[in-house]
């Protein structure tokens, strides 16, 4: 359920209002297991999401009282530890974004098993995916790497992988 305005519009309490809008770092966790059934293909699949807004496609996290609800849009961070990497994988329904914050992220554009563009991403740099276009992540640095993810839809359909990734027939049980 998105955020409301009932109590703004009502007269309600606005600071206990503004309180409901913030999701604090301080109240923020890695979350290393949402993505831990990657894992499977390999331990450099080992990643650690950091929600604020919504949840991403692969993950069931309603029972995650932090989140703030999505209305339209998911945000989190990404924690990529040195060596480790998002599998290629496609969201068919939807656009996303990813902005560096800490760190270098090596962003793969895939068209097939063959044919792949990558660029090194550094502080506030930042890529923005097309619905239907196959991408990865990888961090070939020495430090952590942190960026933001941003999904422009309130639930994302799960993605595929295609068969040239290393998820590619990987299940969550």
């Amino acid at each position: 359920m998105p955020l409301t305005t009932t109590a703004y519009d009502n007269n309600g309490d606005l600071a206990a209002y503004t309180d409901s809008l913030i999701a604090s770092k301080d109240s923020r966790v890695a979350d290393f297991d949402t993505l831990s059934f990657q894992e499977k293909a390999g331990p450099q699949y080992r990643r650690g999401q950091i929600r604020y807004v919504g949840s991403g496609a692969t993950g069931n996290h309603e029972g995650d009282s932090r989140i703030l609800p999505s209305g339209g849009f998911t945000f989190s961070n990404m924690l990529l530890p040195p060596g480790a990497e998002g599998p290629a994988h496609t969201h068919h329904d939807v656009e996303e974004a990813f902005f560096v914050l800490e760190g270098e992220v090596r962003v793969g554009i895939h068209r097939g098993p063959d044919e792949a563009e990558y660029r090194t991403l550094g502080y506030r740099d930042m890529i923005v995916v097309p619905a239907g276009v196959t991408r990865s992540l990888k961090n070939e640095g020495e430090t952590d790497a942190l960026f933001c993810v941003v999904i422009g839809t309130q639930k994302p359909q799960v993605p595929s992988y295609p068969e040239y990734s290393p998820m590619h027939g990987v299940t969550r049980d």
